[in-house]
């Protein structure tokens, strides 16, 4: 399939606005590098967004679901994993463990690896499939990147 059959599937605007949506990691990782009294904010916003858009993409799995008619539990437990994941991954900073670092990294590959989920469900077509391994792969590597950022800060 060809870029221009994908983007005229999707639209530019889902295209542009999905690309766009990796800026906010990319931010957070230079800002991270640099140091500086910015580099532990942006650590922290960082697995904020990062956690964000993998809820979010349990809410993708349950929308889906709903619109195929799905009447078996297994989308809608893929669906809500991520957000108790995300939430499981936040907690040790909480009780004041070791925090970031571990927690982005395993929360990147997941995020990576979520593609997997959408072909194991098949409600996805091809177009947005390739969207979605790009988003995927782009924000779990990024994501992957800053936690071994925040090893190096912590």
């Amino acid at each position: 399939m060809s870029d221009n059959s994908t983007s005229s599937r999707l639209g530019t605007p889902a295209l542009a606005l999905g690309y766009a949506g990796l800026l906010p990691q990319g931010i957070a990782l230079a800002l991270a590098l640099n140091g500086g009294e910015w580099g532990f904010v942006a650590i922290a916003g960082g697995f904020g967004y990062a956690a964000l858009i993998f809820s979010f993409l349990g809410g993708v799995w349950w929308g889906q679901a709903l619109a195929a008619d799905q009447v078996s539990a297994e989308p809608f437990l893929f669906a809500v994993a991520p957000s108790l994941i995300a939430l499981a991954l936040f907690l040790p900073w909480t009780f004041g463990w070791e925090w970031p670092g571990p927690q982005l990294i395993i929360l990147g590959l997941l995020i990576g690896l979520s593609p997997i989920v959408d072909r194991i469900l098949g409600f996805a077509d091809r177009a947005f499939m390739r969207l979605r391994l790009h988003l995927s792969v782009g924000l779990g590597a990024l994501t992957i990147a800053l936690g071994l950022a925040a090893r190096q800060m912590v």
